[in-house]
């Protein structure tokens, strides 16, 4: 039986999501990724057992990584505006330090890999949240909405500023470039809209 080499295996995964980033799950190949990851495509089935297995361990890798990067220094007993302030803070830093894997996960959320990934992932994140969001309830801190709509307005806000930096343009074709002062000027805006 071959060993694993770190190596190998990290240049395997790298690949992997350089390719599904740029190209879509249609373009990675077992031949292709070996090829560009400079292995045999024998190595690959080392590690994973087929195309699917190596894509969802991507996906489950990668969000462990991100949950842990989301939830550095967040406790979901802070107040509302403290604990948001934090989660934008290192949800930006996520993105702009790894915006190949920001890429790659938000593909696997519109995709047939997502529901399979969901069951597969640890629940950490969503219990933090789910604490998160009851005890600023509880508080008076943040008014009852549904959850899709509290997700909407506390996020989607932040996301279309990292999306203008990494296309380094605003809809108007103007320079972007995203700096602490226009995201804590939107956070605020986004504050305000959810707390009574």
């Amino acid at each position: 039986m071959r060993t694993r080499d770190e190596n190998k295996e990290q240049a395997i995964r790298e690949k992997a999501i350089e390719m599904i980033v740029q190209e879509g799950f249609d373009g990675l190949s077992m031949q292709k990724l070996a090829k560009a990851a400079n292995v045999s495509p024998a190595t690959i089935y080392i590690y994973y057992k087929d195309r699917d297995d190596l894509i969802l361990q991507l996906y489950i890798d990668v969000n462990a990584k991100m949950t842990k990067a989301i939830l550095k220094d967040f406790d979901p007993t802070m107040s509302f505006a403290k604990g948001l302030e934090v989660q934008w803070k290192n949800r930006a830093r996520y993105f702009l330090e790894f915006p190949m894997e920001t890429r790659f996960a938000e593909q696997i959320k519109h995709s047939p890999f997502y529901a399979k990934a969901l069951s597969m992932q640890s629940p950490e994140f969503k219990q933090a949240m789910g604490t998160f969001i009851k005890n600023a309830i509880e508080r008076n801190e943040l008014n009852p909405v549904p959850f899709e709509a509290f997700w909407s307005v506390a996020y989607a806000p932040l996301y279309q500023l990292m999306k203008y930096h990494s296309q380094g343009k605003n809809h108007l074709n103007e320079d972007f470039v995203l700096s602490d002062a226009i995201m804590m000027k939107t956070l605020a805006l986004v504050i305000k809209g959810l707390t009574p």
